[in-house]
């Protein structure tokens, strides 16, 4: 069963929440946060495979709870939830690692598949939140030729990453065995020198590899 960290400062709204994750009989909200100083306190001190974080807070809002939680564990995977569709916010939490970006008004089943996807190492956008962000990643892009040497195989898996697909996903639609695609991830991260799966995802991005072409 998936360990879950609830971070949200609104007790009916953080009920609500908690009643629809335990919904799914693999899921379970093991602790709640009310601000992002109880987060990266209760990360310290419980196992937690994944933390739905809102952004605004007190004490300490989600983006420096975010960035502080990635420090402690560089595997950290953090599902940014909250009401604000906001480019700015969105930008700032997938650069500091978050593994997704969630509006409120998903539905369960929707909240659900999204916390499921980051389980498996893939990446969810709210689709408002990615008609705007996306262009704003693209227009930062460098040429499409990439001057780093990638093999043919590591950009259809840098490409699938860019689409948001976790390591399974990938193995199935490249017909590999999802050891050696994480092998694949880890030599890209060594190769672009990035810090985690999201940089890789942006930098898919920004050279319009999550594009048909």
């Amino acid at each position: 069963m998936a360990s879950i960290l609830l971070v949200e400062d609104q007790v009916l709204v953080r009920q609500g929440l908690k009643m629809m994750i335990e919904t799914d009989s693999n899921l379970e909200v093991v602790v709640e946060a009310t601000n992002g100083q109880e987060a990266i306190e209760a990360y310290k001190n419980h196992r937690i495979d994944l933390v739905l974080m809102d952004i605004r807070m007190p004490v300490m809002t989600g983006l420096e709870a975010t960035k502080k939680i990635r420090e402690i564990d560089a595997n950290a995977r953090i599902l940014i939830l909250t009401t604000f569709s906001d480019d700015d916010y969105a930008l700032e939490a997938l650069k500091l690692g978050a593994v997704g970006y969630l509006l409120k008004d998903a539905d369960s089943e929707k909240l659900i598949n999204s916390i499921h996807s980051a389980m498996r190492g893939g990446m969810s956008l709210d689709e408002q939140v990615a008609a705007s962000v996306v262009p704003k990643l693209l227009k930062s892009k460098v040429e499409n030729d990439i001057s780093i040497d990638l093999t043919e195989r590591e950009i259809s898996i840098l490409r699938l990453i860019g689409e948001g697909r976790s390591n399974q996903e990938i193995s199935q639609a490249l017909y590999l065995t999802v050891g050696t695609v994480k092998n694949y991830v880890s030599q890209l991260l060594t190769k672009l020198d990035a810090r985690d799966r999201t940089q890789l995802a942006i930098f898919a991005i920004r050279h319009q590899l999550g594009l048909s072409r």
